[in-house]
């Protein structure tokens, strides 16, 4: 007996190895390790490290893990290192955007989604709506060299009703909203982005109406891992990236950037160029304690290039009738997070962070002609800046006995903000081309705002069964406006000294059931509101009252796996009404102002399939239908209560279909398709706009951590716009890209 346990013991061998995700080189917890036989196996822990008793003649093992790829491999050393990809077709996802906590995206109720890094890596997007696009019931408005609008359960639009947030916190303060915001973005630290549809006021505050969108920066890798690129395009488009990452004992640090410009003839004034760096850097103290730091950089000009009229934009005559019209962004974001645990049941997080941003700009769209003089015109050069100081303090507690838990917060962000713009007068040649400026002393706006917003919240989710959640949360936040106009107040300086708040009460309910088999289902009721923005307010012809803006949204959806789990399918339904939405009216002397206009109606459907038909192909299909009305809009004493809202595409879609085959490994093709359908360019309902159907190829190829690609964006070379616009001056055609091309080529280092 004593021999056959001695030989027992010397018959097995320990094997130790650390499971990696391959796309984000981050340690995977929970992952199943086992030998052929399953006579012996174990788990991951939270570093993604095991230690396995192998009996000798059991040479292979199995790495299986929930949404990702199972792989099997011979067991050839006693320390493995071993990289799982993401399946595609995933419904166990973790997000933490629905509660500011790691969650299975099945347990939120909630429409969200989730760009992975994989998806990032294989799109080599030169700008995030080439990415945002992906997900159904989505459209970023592309509006050239970075610039844009956004559309969720919203018209497409500038308006205050979306969030852009960064690890959770906002990029913007609060009232000082701009629709270019995501130029603040760095796409080289990008980890994934979560898109949340619908309300989300009760976690986030203000602004999060038509949705939110979380970009998740990259965590330090556990070892040394980086990347070097370079890219061309066909069209004057050039970028170059880099990463590094690694963990130093306690310290972990990442750091990636990248530059681009583009170039392109004087009378396209199509030139742009921005940096954008990175930094983060993670200290454990303890497991139980850890302090995270990020720290972005973001400089930024471009070329105002304007709106097309129809002539032009149908001939693909791209010339632009400006020579000088810029946009300047330079942005600072420096954001700190401690988090402890102090037990199994009680967790605290507090950051604090700081912002320090402008945008200056000549802007083609405040030039107007003078009638006396057609060679001269008159425009303005403005800056509108901020700082923030700002904390999150916010704290979960378990409550194991009856399988519940609260997460409970406050924060306060306190952003000074100032405006200018100075009067320019503006030289016109007799091609109507606007060539020269000159800035004169004259002053058109000069103020100073303070900004304070304060609020608290609460969100209790409880499991009475295992597949039953039910999740309340709630929130109140109060916006104070300190104004002091610089100039004596008029028409255009803007209005006299003053003091305003908003305050909002916004709840929400969310129940998710879990019916097996992959297979769930979720309501909610969530309530969003967006305050005036601080140009709402005080800047303008007029100076109007408004109201802030609220929203309630009731919504339903599922999601189901299907073919042996080869495929998954997400469905939401949702009705989004708004009472106070502000919109711009035009007036009886052909300026534009403010104002709350009554009620609105947003109604629709959204969905995404996507499914593996074989192990080589992989399909996604992406869409939504919406209605948005006018309930109740009078404008100069005509009403259009019942129209359709202007800038409202009922069908948007995006689908795609991947080859990655087997027998030439490291090789991808895919096929993109991006489009919407006819709709009306303004509030009478009177023009409209047929929409478009535009295609993108991309190819790439991998082999021993080099990297090659190409991408061929529009590739039937189609003439489309991404937002027409009819206004009281004409039409305005924003173009999209005619075909450009994109080549290539990234190194990517792992020291492992």
């Amino acid at each position: 007996m004593l021999f056959m346990a001695i030989n027992s013991l010397y018959s097995q061998v320990a094997i130790r190895g650390k499971v990696i995700d391959a796309t984000t080189n981050q340690p995977i917890q929970g992952v199943t390790v086992a030998t052929l036989n399953n006579q012996s196996n174990t788990t991951t822990d939270k570093n993604g490290n095991f230690t396995l008793n192998k009996a000798f003649n059991a040479d292979s093992l199995t790495v299986t893990s929930v949404g990702y790829t199972s792989k099997r491999l011979i067991a050839n050393t006693s320390e493995l290192f071993i990289l799982l990809s993401p399946s595609f077709a995933n419904l166990n996802e973790v997000v933490v955007s629905g509660s500011r906590e790691i969650q299975k995206r099945t347990e939120v109720p909630v429409a969200i989604n989730i760009i992975s890094k994989a998806t990032i890596n294989d799109t080599k997007a030169t700008r995030l709506d080439m990415l945002i696009n992906k997900v159904p019931g989505v459209y970023m408005v592309d509006l050239g060299n970075e610039q844009h609008e956004m559309s969720v359960r919203q018209p497409l639009g500038t308006k205050n009703l979306f969030l852009y947030l960064e690890d959770g916190i906002p990029i913007r303060t609060t009232g000082d909203f701009n629709h270019n915001a995501l130029i603040e973005i760095n796409q080289a630290s990008m980890e994934r982005i979560e898109v949340i549809k619908g309300p989300a006021s009760s976690l986030y505050g203000s602004e999060a109406v038509g949705g939110a969108i979380n970009f998740i920066t990259q965590s330090p890798s556990p070892f040394l891992t980086g990347k070097v690129q370079a890219e061309i395009g066909s069209r004057g488009y050039k970028r170059t990236d880099f990463s590094a990452s690694n963990t130093y004992n306690k310290v972990g640090m990442f750091i990636g950037g990248y530059y681009a410009n583009q170039n392109q003839p004087d009378q396209e004034h199509n030139d742009f160029k921005k940096t954008a760096l990175t930094g983060r850097a993670d200290y454990s103290f303890t497991d139980k304690a850890k302090l995270s730091t990020v720290a972005d950089y973001i400089a930024y000009k471009t070329d105002q290039k304007g709106g097309l009229d129809s002539s032009h934009f149908y001939n693909k005559d791209y010339v632009s009738f400006y020579r000088f019209t810029y946009r300047k962004v330079d942005a600072f974001r420096l954001r700190s997070t401690l988090t402890k645990d102090w037990s199994d049941n009680n967790k605290t997080s507090l950051t604090v962070f700081y912002r320090n941003t402008t945008i200056g700009q000549n802007p083609f769209y405040s030039i107007s002609n003078i009638a006396t003089n057609s060679l001269k015109a008159k425009g303005q050069i403005n800056e509108d800046g901020f700082k923030s100081y700002g904390s999150v303090l916010q704290h979960t507690t378990k409550l194991k006995s009856i399988n519940a838990k609260f997460i409970s917060g406050v924060s306060i962000d306190f952003s000074p903000a100032t405006y200018k713009a100075e009067f320019i007068d503006i030289d016109r040649d007799a091609n109507r081309v606007y060539y020269n400026y000159t800035v004169k002393d004259s002053l058109l706006t000069n103020y100073h705002v303070n900004l304070l917003n304060t609020a608290v919240y609460t969100q209790f989710e409880y499991k009475p069964t295992d597949k039953l959640k039910l999740v309340a949360a709630a929130r109140y936040d109060r916006l104070d406006y300190k104004f002091d106009n610089h100039l004596p107040p008029s028409a255009f300086t803007g209005a006299p000294d003053a003091t305003d708040h908003f305050d909002h009460f916004t709840p929400k309910l969310g129940i998710t059931y879990d019916f097996g088999k992959n297979k769930g289902a979720y309501i909610n009721y969530s309530v969003g509101f967006a305050p005036p923005n601080i140009t709402d307010l005080y800047t303008g012809v007029k100076v109007p009252v408004l109201k802030a803006s609220s929203y309630n949204n009731y919504e339903v959806g599922g999601w189901v796996s299907f073919a042996a789990n080869k495929g998954y399918a997400e469905l939401s339904l949702y009705n989004l009404d708004g009472e106070n939405e502000i919109v711009s009216t035009r007036l009886a002397d052909g300026s534009y102002q403010n104002q709350n206009a009554g009620r609105t109606s947003h109604t629709g459907v959204e969905a995404i399939v996507k499914y593996a038909p074989a192990e080589d192909l992989n399909i996604r299909l992406a869409g939504s239908y919406a209605r948005h009305k006018y309930l109740d809009y009078i404008e100069q004493g005509k009403n259009y209560s019942g129209n359709k809202m202007a800038q409202a595409p009922p069908f948007i879609y995006n689908g795609e279909i991947t080859y990655k085959p087997h027998y030439f490994e490291g090789f991808r093709l895919a096929i993109e398709m991006q489009g919407m359908n006819k709709y009306f360019t303004n509030p009478q309902n009177t023009a409209t706009y047929n929409g478009f159907t535009a295609f993108n190829a991309r190819a790439g190829y991998s082999i021993k951590g080099f990297e090659f690609w190409t991408n061929c964006i529009n590739l039937t070379d189609k003439v489309f716009a991404t937002v027409v616009e009819k206004s009281a001056f004409g039409t305005s055609y924003r173009p999209g890209q005619l075909r450009t091309i994109n080549v290539g080529i990234a190194y990517n280092f792992r020291n492992q």
